[in-house]
């Protein structure tokens, strides 16, 4: 296929010939010659106005030829994409607060070989950016738009960098950032999808990690009939308690830390390279073995109840161990933050193998000192957390972006929609506990309904959304697509590494992956083992 498709990329001629991709039709049988065709003329097409009666121009059309599987910049490989039509423009152009431009660009790629399917892709941080519209957010090695479906992308309604909220001084802008830009994105999407194969999608998915997880959580929350099937991962819920959670867990570890001549924490010292190695060891020895095999990964979640105070020098002891201060700092950091009345801030977090991690863009839970999202290394000794609180509750942008209080979920799931989540257990930006909350609170406001319409997956050792030591790569999206067009409830997930090609079962909450013997690298040799109702406490 790789080759065949290379061959199209060299010959532009080609791509007036049918695509043999398996399990794909074409809209009302129509050859790819009349869909290649089409597409340009898609530049001078009209759309009705976008929600709210937003007009809408289209700024481009243009049809791009099919490109081989190829390595990228970071090492990561590039799919192979079909043969597509590309259509970006923008939905309300207009002239913004401080003169700047504004409004919700956006890319559709339709594939010459559709399978009937749209996807609209979630965005990050706090978009500004237009992302490639593939659709590989948990699709494992095959992204949305190899597999024919149309799938849509967009900015949110503002141009910046991927953490820059000078976006704020806008109101419409900040409007569409908290929920506006998913309804009008994903309707105009299906209107060009239907414009350009002469029919509407069959049926319609989103799927997004980090802010993308959010933004699905909204389209469930607020906009339950766009569609059929969602795959959340790693929610952006409620970035300010979140961040109130990582500031809170730094001041802990800086109390623990040594002083400066001038008394103020050195945070890159709290915990030395030893240390960590130590929490690494003490943990494994806690909760490897919980899951049949003792392989450095701790896949049985539930079950692990990791103790920081097992790890304290006893008298004389001078290595291999953790002090008092350290200990503390551990324990209070992973519990999380509580207001003076003694109620919790933010969810406790898992310990898990990442929480150590210094080796990637940003350090595990455990903060090693470095500048982050949150600004410079933080050399606070103390934190008013009631104060801190007080001013997230009084940002009703923050309220209305935020999605982790809404759990009346009839409509999307009266209507049979699926949702898959997942999590990554040692992502250091959001607590896996925070999302698995959510996840068992909706399951109490929507009873029988849930179990039939939902599933939650812990990712052991998978920092945010991707990356760490895990198994990281896993098709959520065939999974949810399967139970929404043939009814078959997801169970075991098989996920690989990113390199290599050992795998194991990602399982369903709260089971896990438990060793039954035999190759340790195949997937087969690993069960979906009941943990029973109980979590993890996170905190020690």
């Amino acid at each position: 296929m790789a080759k065949r498709m290379g061959l199209m990329a060299a010959r532009p001629a080609m791509l007036m010939a049918m695509l043999a991709v398996p399990g794909v039709a074409l809209a009302h049988g129509a050859p790819t010659t009349a869909l290649a065709k089409r597409c340009p003329a898609l530049a001078g097409a009209r759309f009705a106005p976008a929600d709210g009666g937003r007009p809408v121009q289209i700024l481009a059309a243009r049809l791009v030829p099919a490109s081989a599987a190829a390595p990228a910049v970071q090492g990561e490989t590039m799919p192979a994409l079909p043969a597509h039509c590309q259509v970006t423009g923008v939905i309300d152009p207009r002239t913004g607060a401080h003169g700047k431009p504004y409004g919700i660009r956006f890319e559709v790629n339709l594939p010459l070989a559709w399978n009937g399917r749209f996807l609209l892709q979630g965005g990050g941080g706090l978009n500004g950016m237009v992302r490639p519209a593939v659709g590989s957010d948990a699709a494992g090695t095959v992204p949305a738009l190899a597999r024919g479906f149309a799938v849509a992308s967009h900015d949110s309604g503002h141009q910046g960098a991927v953490f820059d909220a000078a976006f704020r001084a806008d109101q419409r802008a900040t409007l569409d950032f908290a929920q506006a830009a998913v309804p009008a994105v994903a309707q105009l999407g299906k209107a060009i999808a239907a414009r350009f194969y002469g029919r509407a999608p069959s049926r319609s998915y989103m799927a997004g990690c980090s802010t993308g997880g959010r933004e699905t959580m909204l389209a469930m929350e607020r906009y339950p009939t766009l569609f059929d099937g969602l795959v959340i991962g790693a929610p952006a819920m409620r970035t300010g308690f979140s961040n109130l959670g990582t500031s809170y867990a730094k001041v802990m570890f800086n109390q623990a830390a040594p002083r400066d001549p001038q008394g103020l924490p050195m945070p890159d010292k709290a915990f030395s390279p030893a240390d960590r190695k130590t929490i690494r060891d003490g943990l494994l020895a806690q909760c490897d073995a919980l899951d049949g095999r003792a392989d450095g990964m701790i896949m049985a979640v539930a079950q692990c109840h990791f103790r920081p105070a097992a790890l304290q020098c006893r008298e004389g002891q001078q290595s291999g161990c953790l002090s008092a201060g350290q200990v503390n700092a551990l324990t209070r950091a992973f519990a999380g933050p509580r207001d003076a009345a003694g109620h919790p801030l933010y969810a406790p977090v898992p310990f898990d193998t990442g929480v150590v991690d210094t080796a990637g863009p940003i350090s595990g839970y455990i903060a090693d000192g470095r500048s982050d999202i949150l600004g410079p290394p933080n050399r606070d000794l103390a934190i008013d957390l009631d104060a801190r609180a007080a001013v997230i509750r009084a940002d009703w942008m923050q309220a209305l972006t935020d999605t982790d209080g809404w759990t009346d979920l009839g409509t999307f799931l009266g209507h049979q929609g699926k949702v898959l989540f997942y999590h990554g257990v040692s992502d250091p930006w959001f607590s896996a506990l925070d999302t698995l909350d959510y996840w068992q609170r909706a399951g109490k406001s929507n009873g029988a309904a849930w179990a039939q319409g939902s599933r939650f997956y812990m990712v052991p050792g998978m920092a945010h959304c991707r990356g760490g030591d895990a198994f990281d790569r896993f098709d959520l999206l065939g999974a949810v697509v399967d139970w929404v067009e043939q009814g078959k409830a997801p169970a075991g997930v098989v996920a690989t590494r990113s390199a290599g090609t050992a795998a194991r079962p990602l399982c369903p909450w709260p089971s896990y992956a438990r060793y039954r013997g035999g190759d340790p690298a195949l997937a087969e040799s690993y069960s979906c083992a009941d943990a029973g109702a109980g979590g993890t406490d996170g905190g020690g």
